[in-house]
């Protein structure tokens, strides 16, 4: 798979690779094991709150720097973010620990944990079982795995290996054939990525394409280029039962705001089926 994959994307996998080896010869698997051990995750209240019926939820994320947009927010606070999103009643909160394109850091995550008590999710460009244990000892409930930088095989490994630590696991996919590739390797959580990661360009319409290929035991959300209240009721009526929304947020003023703002414009999402089906 890894001579498909876009330019961007496949240089930010190398670069994970080359800081993953780095962390390896820093801390060994065994001592990490031992700080991960101290921790215990809860993926199934991640799983849990995403679908959740009675509310919209939405997964807000603290990112400092994005590739496609480059700084986001100069004076970035992942702490005073994530409080403020918990208390406008975030479902979850996406914390980016990757520190090359995004500025991230897993002491951001760390931090973050310390502040609040609802799931978080270590947004970073998974490829190795270590950092699946960096993201236990962190204080991650969940882990992000993208399909188009993985093989199937690196998929189903990574899968089981994040179940067997407690985490949960949002699987990205971007197009119908990366969807059939999470499905076949057992993802519950599936995410449809809406921005191409060849152009950068955002397209809602992926989204929709790929809503009717989600089976309804599988807990979907819909990510990128979310703004309105037109937007998540759009993509509720598609049968999307959370929403990873960062930009959104972390442009404005205040970004706790922003997201409260958001939600008391909804009214409750309707739990029918999706569009075009009738049943799982």
């Amino acid at each position: 798979m890894t001579g498909a994959l876009p330019d961007l994307l496949e240089a930010i996998v190398a670069a994970t690779r080359t800081r993953v080896e780095a962390a390896m010869r820093h801390e060994s698997r065994a001592q990490l094991e031992q700080r991960a051990l101290r921790r215990q995750p809860n993926g199934a209240a991640f799983a849990s709150r995403l679908s959740r019926p009675d509310t919209v939820n939405i997964i807000a994320e603290c990112k400092r720097r994005s590739p496609s947009r480059g700084v986001l927010r100069s004076a970035y606070d992942a702490v005073a973010i994530a409080a403020a999103y918990e208390r406008a009643g975030a479902a979850a909160i996406s914390v980016l620990t990757e520190p090359g394109f995004f500025d991230g850091a897993l002491e951001h995550l760390i931090a973050v944990r310390a502040a609040v008590a609802i799931p978080l999710l270590r947004k970073d460009f998974t490829v190795h079982e270590y950092q699946l244990l960096e993201a236990r000892a962190a204080g991650a409930d969940a882990i992000l795995l993208i399909v188009a930088a993985l093989s199937d095989t690196e998929l189903r490994q990574l899968l089981a290996s994040a179940r067997a630590l407690g985490l949960a696991a949002l699987v990205e996919v971007h197009t119908v054939e990366e969807c059939d590739r999470a499905l076949a390797a057992g993802a519950s959580i599936v995410g449809v990525n809406n921005r191409n990661l060849r152009t950068l360009q955002v397209d809602l319409q992926a989204s929709h394409t790929i809503a009717a290929r989600l089976p309804d035991h599988v807990i979907s959300v819909s990510e990128s280029g979310l703004k309105t209240r037109d937007d998540l009721k759009t993509m509720t009526a598609l049968g999307y039962r959370a929403f990873l929304m960062g930009e959104r947020f972390i442009v404005a003023a205040d970004p706790g705001a922003a997201l409260a703002g958001l939600l008391e414009s909804l009214d409750p999402p309707d739990a029918g089926p999706r569009l075009g089906e009738g049943g799982s």
